[in-house]
């Protein structure tokens, strides 16, 4: 299942969040999300692992009818309270979501791979729910702050010491896995140290495409499902009735003439 977060963990992760990098991926989170899922109004999401409900918010913004799915019962409430009835937050893991086969459009997970025990599984499960895209995003590993970050996970960082951090070809990896020869599209929203982020232009006005540099900070990757066979859930139209009797009415067994002569029962 992997690391379930409480009031003490959750604390960590909004000290991150308020910080210079956290930020940064909240203020380029809704374009990420809007070029990656290509969303249309009133198209249902779930996000899996959504905490209090963060980027429940910037989906909601994209015009999507929003849901979630938590571990954690205190990050369930917290996310109700905050939401009340503009969202559905589920109590359910990673590997066993409470929502049926493609109920909702779109599934994401937001921060939530990092902390999971076995990612090919939950990922396999959110392409279970989804029916067009899903959407994962991480911190990277071959980014400078995700160094940064490591090493402050060594040093026992009560949050960066639980997370595993990916990179862009080993998340491209579990994307097919789970989903076979799925299209796969992805950016990265760049973060860098404090002493390049106003370096003038390479000589000649050359510019690098941050947006699709495998060193960016966050990484985000949507797929987009292919399915051999879909299920199609239809509504149930009648109300079933308790069984009073079979449908058939059981009779005793009547013997014929030749059964009887000869004894046979």
């Amino acid at each position: 299942m992997g690391l379930i977060f409480d009031e003490n963990t959750l604390a960590f992760y909004e000290s991150w969040r308020r910080s210079s990098q956290g930020r940064a991926i909240d203020r380029s989170l809704e374009s990420v999300l809007g070029a990656m899922l290509e969303p249309r109004a009133n198209e249902r999401v779930l996000d899996i692992g959504c905490g209090t409900g963060n980027h429940l918010l910037v989906l909601n913004k994209l015009g999507l009818d929003i849901s979630g799915a938590d571990a954690s019962p205190y990050m369930v409430q917290k996310a109700r309270d905050r939401l009340g009835h503009r969202c559905t937050v589920k109590l359910g893991t990673t590997d066993d979501l409470p929502f049926d086969d493609n109920e909702v459009d779109y599934a994401t997970l937001i921060n939530t791979l990092e902390f999971l025990d076995n990612p090919l599984m939950a990922l396999r499960e959110a392409g279970r729910v989804a029916n067009k895209r899903v959407f994962i995003g991480v911190w990277n590993s071959l980014s400078w702050n995700g160094l940064v970050k490591k090493i402050h996970g060594f040093f026992g960082d009560p949050l960066f010491s639980q997370a595993r951090l990916y990179n862009l070809w080993q998340l491209k990896s579990l994307l097919r896995l789970a989903y076979g020869p799925a299209p796969i599209s992805w950016q990265c929203i760049k973060i860098l140290p404090a002493f390049t982020e106003e370096a003038p232009p390479a000589k000649g006005g050359l510019r690098l495409d941050w947006k699709h540099s495998p060193f960016g900070f966050f990484l985000g990757l949507s797929a987009t499902l292919i399915y051999r066979v879909k299920t199609d859930n239809l509504p149930l139209k009648i109300r079933l009735k308790t069984a009073g009797q079979t449908p058939v009415a059981l009779r005793p067994l009547r013997r014929t003439p030749h059964q009887q002569r000869s004894g046979h029962k």
